[in-house]
């Protein structure tokens, strides 16, 4: 920290209101993942889903708001705006070590939330490829897919390869 900095002190309460705040919110955001998952695995509503979406982006506009928040706080004492700068911070005004803890567990629920997100989009791309397949087989109308080889060597869409494995 500068040696002009601010008290470390105010610099642990303003960084421990940041680190709450995120920890909340992530909290907030594992919650809605969750539930998202649940809706997507009950075929929900296109509604509830869109609803759903609005709550998970919301979130992610409020970490975004902290991670700001925090990046300009560490610029303002002088540390570069990222782990190492806060790494540096902490060794000032965190000799107990709680806010360190404090932010590892935001790290942990970050992680968590980026897997139950991948979950559900592995999820919504599932169904949309057995849309898009049922579709096909309906409409008779193949989307293109990419060139491969035939049993002769000649060039031909993959869409074909696509219906026979769709109809299986």
């Amino acid at each position: 920290m500068r040696s002009d900095a601010v008290e470390p002190g105010l610099v642990r309460e303003q960084l421990a209101a940041l680190i709450d705040s995120e920890h909340r919110t992530l909290a907030d955001l594992e919650r809605l993942l969750h539930q998202e998952h649940e809706q997507l695995v009950r075929n929900d509503s296109a509604e509830a889903l869109e609803a759903a979406c609005n709550a998970r982006q919301t979130r992610m506009g409020e970490l975004l708001r902290v991670q700001d928040e925090r990046r300009e706080l560490l610029r303002m004492l002088g540390q570069s705006p990222d782990h190492i700068g806060l790494d540096a911070v902490l060794r000032d005004c965190d000799g107990d070590n709680q806010l360190r803890v404090r932010w590892q567990s935001c790290g942990e629920a970050a992680q968590r939330c980026r897997e139950l997100n991948d979950r559900n989009s592995a999820l919504v791309n599932a169904r949309m490829k057995r849309v898009e397949g049922m579709l096909e087989l309906l409409t008779g109308q193949q989307r293109p897919g990419p060139s491969v080889y035939g049993p002769q060597g000649q060039v031909a869409s993959g869409s074909t390869s696509r219906f026979v494995a769709a109809e299986a």
